[in-house]
């Protein structure tokens, strides 16, 4: 038996986007992130390096939660193939690299 595509899925599979959007929030340019899975199956506990994260522009837990370097995306739910997008607001971009996740298929 043969079985393809599935059991490669890995953290290479997610993959963060960030652009500039234009606006300033509290002086600093405002920065949207999108949050991709790019396998088939989804992907649970997604954690990013977060670490140094500032932001004049709250965002919201449920998206990402920060504790200390680390930043949990979605609440630790599945990220499916669809996009995890949230704002924040600071002079630089932010490296925000996935460190870990768990493959559910």
């Amino acid at each position: 038996m043969v079985i393809l595509g599935y059991g490669q899925c890995s953290l290479g599979d997610i993959h963060v986007n960030q652009t500039k959007t234009g606006r300033i929030v509290g002086g600093k340019p405002e920065w949207t992130v999108s949050i991709t899975n790019r396998c088939a199956c989804s992907q649970t506990n997604v954690q990013l390096n977060c670490k140094g994260f500032k932001t004049a522009e709250a965002v919201e837990p449920s998206l990402l939660k920060i504790s200390s370097n680390v930043c949990l995306v979605s609440g630790g739910q599945p990220v499916w193939k669809g996009a995890i997008v949230f704002n924040y607001a600071w002079d630089t971009q932010f490296p925000l690299n996935p460190i870990s996740s768990k493959v559910s298929c």
